[in-house]
């Protein structure tokens, strides 16, 4: 899989790319514009390039929770958009996708860096 890691960040940024304009168009109806298009673009790029580079600096513990953070985060914005469209809901799930996708790099750092020090304190012994 770490062999991989330049395949697996294209295919994120396209399947993060299509939910996206799934989620806006059909799911919420909104039309879209070149701004969106744009907006959508370079949130795709960045989470497909921080998981291809977990995946290359072997931090897997970490990509997996990422990926996690991520699939929440896409589940959530759809359960807003269906659940409140009138009130807030469009505003609210776009956050909810930011704030699990955010959530879920820092923990798997965090986890890959415990591991990282543990399994550094057990060589020294």
């Amino acid at each position: 899989m770490l062999k991989n890691y330049g395949k697996i960040a294209i295919s994120i940024i396209f399947i993060s790319m299509f939910l996206l304009i799934l989620g806006i168009k059909y799911v919420l109806g909104q039309d879209l514009v070149i701004m969106n298009l744009l907006a959508f673009a370079a949130f795709s790029i960045v989470i497909g390039v921080l998981a291809g580079a977990m995946l290359l600096y072997k931090l897997r513990k970490a990509f997996y929770i990422f990926a996690i953070g991520l699939l929440i985060g896409f589940f959530e914005m759809y359960r807003s958009f269906i659940t409140g469209p009138e009130e807030f809901g469009d505003l609210a799930g776009i956050l909810s996708l930011f704030i699990f996708t955010a959530f879920g790099f820092v923990i798997g750092l965090i986890v890959d860096a415990i591991y990282y020090l543990l399994r550094k304190n057990e060589q020294k012994d």
